[in-house]
């Protein structure tokens, strides 16, 4: 015998809708549970959603330690670099001012070097130049020293001959009675030199002072080479 539900009695039994509306919203952890009753008991109904409230989530404790240490690596991997950056720096100071330190060594001890080598060859240079007597053989040796750096063919007797006969050794010598003293152009010095002629065959490295020895014997000298040949062709008034 079928048994019948009698009329006017409600079951509180669940539907399929109202099952499935639970277990979606289980799933997908939302907020707040609304159940839906069976129509006909809306007071039911009306009480039930007011008893429920909604749920807040919050990440995993978990989940939170993870972010926290991922940003103090983040930060511990920023601050290394930094570090390894400030050292590299100083390093690279530190070399350059080790480089530039032994650059200036290095330049310091070479110009002391060549300073050196230079007083040691300015000495030689002062040792190996002959020191002239002032007299008349001094004279006559550094003019034919002069001489021959410049190429002026003449010998030291030539010139100690000449020498005597025109002003025997006399330096300060003038003649003030020629045909030259009376064109105003006096013969001066130890060969007796006019100043056109000095000026014109003057030998560069020495006075221009007619009355120096070594000038006039040079700048005579130079002249006789060019008319005679030599000074030592000279044996009378030139």
């Amino acid at each position: 015998m079928s048994k019948h539900s009698t009329p006017g009695h409600s079951r509180s039994t669940v539907t399929r809708t109202q099952k499935f509306s639970i277990a979606g919203v289980a799933t997908l952890g939302a907020a707040a549970l609304a159940f839906s009753l069976v129509p006909g008991n809306s007071e039911a109904t009306t009480q039930a959603a007011a008893d429920v409230s909604p749920v807040a989530f919050a990440a995993p404790a978990g989940t939170q330690q993870a972010v926290h240490a991922g940003v103090a690596k983040q930060q511990s991997n920023a601050d290394k670099q930094a570090k390894d950056a400030a050292a590299k720096a100083a390093e690279d100071k530190r070399k350059a001012d080790e480089a530039k330190k032994a650059a200036d060594e290095a330049a310091a001890k070479k110009k002391a070097e060549d300073e050196r080598k230079a007083q040691e060859a300015a000495s030689r240079a002062a040792a190996r130049k002959p020191v002239y007597a002032n007299n008349l053989d001094g004279w006559i040796r550094q003019s034919l020293d002069i001489m021959k750096s410049k190429g002026i063919p003449g010998s030291y007797e030539g010139l100690h001959r000449n020498i005597m006969r025109e002003s025997t050794g006399n330096p300060n010598a003038m003649n003030g009675w020629d045909v030259n003293a009376q064109n105003g152009t006096p013969s001066i010095g130890l060969l007796q030199v006019i100043q056109p002629t000095f000026n014109a065959y003057h030998v560069d490295g020495t006075s221009t002072n007619i009355y120096d020895p070594v000038a006039n014997i040079t700048a005579a000298a130079n002249y006789a080479a060019d008319k005679y040949g030599s000074m030592d062709n000279v044996n009378g008034a030139y």
